[in-house]
């Protein structure tokens, strides 16, 4: 497969500043997510944390998916509204952290992973008969069983605080995601009418009842 430069370039940063912060331990404390230094004022803790990963299989997971989805997007929307679906579900996932843990001041999190989630549901939505295998299923799943099942881990893994995951940073680029695509390509209300309906519903309820999550 081609790779677009521009994916490229992403991947590579992402890649560099993750290998930096394997061996500098002062320069992934200085840039990665932490609740305290964000209310501070550090608001580019929000970004930059997206370019940091925990180890080699967290950063080769993450660009690994990018580098299958993201063509996707790139081949359907072009590289600016690719790009504005990266960072903007980068960030959507950043303030849905921020405002879920905003009590724990010593709440952490790095990774590409909202971005990536971002990415991927929207190429659910560019492609409403796409499917997924997904270990250890033996046969594939349509995208838009994968979606809502991704929500309701998300939501649980916030609730029982599951491993050292990011699953509020998960939900926040799935919903970024969805509502970028919707935004930079209407056209997907007409072209995925079913898929759009059966990912919105648990978002909408998300958007309205996420209060009581805790």
């Amino acid at each position: 497969m081609n790779i677009d430069k521009i994916l490229l370039i992403l991947i590579i940063a992402n890649v560099i500043a993750s290998i930096k912060g394997f061996s500098d331990r002062i320069f992934f404390d200085k840039y990665k997510f932490q609740i305290g230094a964000i209310n501070k004022g550090e608001k580019i803790r929000m970004l930059t944390s997206g370019f940091l990963h925990v180890d080699y299989l967290h950063l080769i997971l993450n660009m690994y998916v990018l580098y299958i989805f993201a063509p996707i997007i790139i081949l359907k929307l072009g590289v600016i509204k690719f790009l504005i679906l990266y960072f903007g579900s980068l960030i959507v996932g950043s303030v849905l952290t921020l405002t879920y843990h905003k009590n724990e001041l010593y709440y952490t999190a790095v990774g590409a992973s909202g971005a990536v989630a971002g990415i991927i549901y929207g190429s659910i939505l560019l492609n409403p008969t796409m499917s997924l295998m997904i270990f250890p299923l033996p046969i594939p799943i349509p995208g838009y069983i994968f979606g809502i099942g991704y929500i309701l881990y998300s939501v649980y893994g916030m609730k029982k605080k599951l491993g050292n995951i990011g699953h509020t940073a998960h939900l926040g680029g799935a919903i970024g995601g969805f509502l970028l695509t919707l935004l930079v390509y209407p056209e997907v209300f007409l072209n995925s009418t079913f898929t759009v309906v059966i990912l919105g519903v648990p978002i909408v309820l998300l958007l309205l009842f996420g209060n009581r999550l805790k």
